[in-house]
């Protein structure tokens, strides 16, 4: 069912313009609080925290099922991208209780009180607390031992250009084909691009992780010069591009689709890659608009 978001993009105006403080009112007795609605997040371009959470009401029908039950990662920057940041990864006491927060069991057998994703408020309360990015776990919250998906992150080294990430996107796109697999592609939201491959119901964690390190060392064996799965930065080929199969251990996350980060973090189709690097990526979020 599609989201009406234009009620509360409307009391986000009301709220920052009045000063950034105040409540949101999502209908049948939920409400958020928020602050500094006013407060600059992106300096460069003036984008406020207000902005941000626009940014997200306005695509909410698009990045909600991307995070459905799906436990969530914060990267805070309380004083906005050229602060400080940190990750948090259990939800504090202070939660609120309109958020949803369930308990997950950790590697250590500890219980965790974790913030699951898949409805606005709960997306715009880590908006609130300085989150800019939105990143998942590959599993649900009904089954976290098994993947939904397995990623391969392409991260190029100094020397290495975008031209580059992307003859690797095709040579990886070789092998996944040789496969018989299917998937997408994204950027990554700094210089490389994500692989997106989708798993057969009920994949183990482990699996999901062989799958990504058999099609990363495919490519790696058939392009030494331009590819490495060496871990160990100081070891790469400063021209070479990164291919790691490792963003797949249980509870390891990265920036989901549609998702703002210090640089963009897009879904693309296999032909848009192939004019990604011709376009501009110094933009953060959409041009400022305001209800």
């Amino acid at each position: 069912m599609k989201l009406d978001t234009t009620s509360l993009l409307g009391q986000l105006d009301t709220i920052e313009n009045a000063g950034g403080e105040g409540t949101l009112d999502f209908d049948r007795g939920k409400t958020l609080k928020v602050s500094n609605l006013d407060k600059v997040f992106f300096p460069k371009e003036k984008y406020t925290k207000g902005d941000v959470m626009r940014y997200y009401t306005r695509i909410a029908n698009f990045i909600l099922p991307t995070i459905q039950d799906r436990p969530l990662v914060l990267k805070r920057f309380p004083n906005g991208i050229n602060g400080e940041s940190f990750y948090q990864q259990k939800a504090s006491e202070t939660t609120p209780s309109e958020v949803r927060v369930e308990l997950i069991e950790t590697d250590s057998g500890e219980n965790q009180p974790r913030i699951i994703g898949g409805d606005l408020l709960t997306l715009l309360y880590t908006v609130q607390l300085g989150a800019v990015s939105v990143d998942p776990w590959h599993s649900r919250i009904q089954s976290l031992e098994y993947a939904d998906y397995t990623i391969i992150d392409l991260d190029p080294g100094p020397r290495a250009n975008f031209v580059r990430v992307i003859q690797v996107a095709r040579w990886a796109k070789e092998v996944i084909d040789g496969f018989g697999l299917n998937a997408a592609i994204k950027t990554s939201g700094s210089s490389g691009l994500h692989i997106y491959l989708p798993l057969p119901a009920r994949t183990p964690n482990d699996a999901a992780t062989l799958v990504a390190q058999m099609i990363a060392t495919k490519v790696a064996e058939a392009h030494p010069k331009e590819t490495t799965i060496e871990r160990f930065v100081k070891a790469r080929g400063a021209a070479t591009v990164y291919v790691d199969y490792l963003q797949n251990i249980q509870g390891k996350t990265v920036a989901g689709p549609y998702c703002v980060r210090e640089t963009r973090s897009d879904s693309f189709c296999s032909a848009e890659v192939e004019r990604a690097h011709r376009r501009s990526r110094s933009a953060r979020l959409p041009p400022r608009q305001r209800s």
